[in-house]
């Protein structure tokens, strides 16, 4: 197996480069712009084992001329700009990856003239706000999306769907719930309550922390991927989940306990603008693949939390007084 993965020096794209050069063997290359949230550091244990390319989606002659020297048999797309809060404050990048870059790669793929998968990796998050129902999104729902992040993403999975029934390209989607774990940028939730723990300044939550979100640990994440790769049928979108759901609250205050810090420590601010309130989907389509998450909440906690205390080396040069270490997150 051939497999081209762009965005593959990202948290979630890393992860995954590590399971499958790891576990399968399969040749690998890897196209990362390597901005801020993809960084080579982020596959040092891997380097030896695949080859890396440092491009942009949105580079249509660069990217054209890589896929034809490497001729993959599937293209993993995790490449994007992902942190709600720079897309509300400069909406701009997120256009320009996350749909500008998406159009990229299916022109390449329109043009190239031979069989390639794509397999794209969306978000939850295209769904909307559930607040105030008991629903879980499934794979069929419409799309509705809050954020100029979320909107970027649905109009990315849009074109995708719009490919496969005009050309007749092969596509997969998945769309992953909250992800966590090693490698994840310090400006996120989870990371960044670590750090800021470890600097002895509180967590800062975004209005009550009442959002509930399913949490799902990062290498559970690359397995599923890899499977829907393997087992997957084309055009169809696969929404991965753990059915681990905890409010943002719960989870910082796992990670005070976990650091022994109480819950006391918690900063409260004013809500993010827009904000979904709650994420919810089905996942039987992925189950009947043969997944299951097998990393639980607590275990995963605890496993990041450990991450980040011997991996100083990582995350130190990425704390910014923006992100990490404002005393407020807006």
């Amino acid at each position: 197996m051939r497999v081209l993965v762009t965005g593959g020096a990202g948290f979630i794209g890393s992860n995954f480069v590590r399971h499958i050069v790891n576990e399968y063997g399969w040749e690998t290359i890897v196209y990362d712009k390597l901005t801020y949230a993809g960084r080579i550091e982020n596959l040092r244990d891997v380097l030896d084992r695949i080859k890396f390319v440092r491009g942009d989606i949105a580079d249509e002659e660069s990217f054209t001329r890589m896929v034809r020297d490497f001729q993959p048999d599937v293209i993993v797309n995790f490449a994007a700009e992902t942190h709600v809060d720079r897309s509300i404050n400069e909406p701009a990048p997120f256009i320009k990856t996350n749909i500008v870059g998406v159009f990229t790669i299916l022109e390449t793929m329109r043009r190239i003239g031979y069989d390639i998968l794509l397999l794209h990796v969306s978000t939850d998050e295209v769904y909307g706000d559930l607040w105030g129902t008991s629903r879980e999104s499934s794979e069929e729902d419409a799309l509705n999306p809050s954020s100029p992040y979320s909107a970027s993403k649905a109009s990315g999975d849009l074109l995708i769907k719009a490919y496969g029934r005009t050309y007749g390209l092969k596509y997969r989607i998945v769309r992953p719930c909250n992800n966590y774990g090693p490698y994840q940028h310090p400006e996120k939730l989870i990371p960044r309550s670590i750090i800021r723990i470890l600097y002895n300044k509180p967590p800062v939550l975004y209005g009550d922390g009442s959002q509930v979100r399913d949490w799902l640990y990062v290498e559970d994440t690359a397995k599923a991927i890899t499977l829907v790769i393997e087992k997957g049928s084309d055009r169809e979108i696969y929404n991965v989940c753990g059915n681990m759901y905890a409010t943002v609250r719960e989870i910082v205050e796992k990670i005070l306990e976990a650091m022994g810090k109480p819950k006391s420590f918690i900063v409260y601010g004013k809500p993010r603008p827009g904000e979904d309130r709650r994420y919810a989907m089905v996942c039987a389509k992925i189950r009947e693949l043969g997944w299951k998450p097998l990393v639980g909440l607590e275990t995963g906690l605890r496993l990041t939390v450990k991450w980040y205390l011997e991996n100083e080396w990582w995350w130190k040069p990425l704390v910014d007084e923006r992100y990490v270490l404002a005393d407020h997150p807006w």
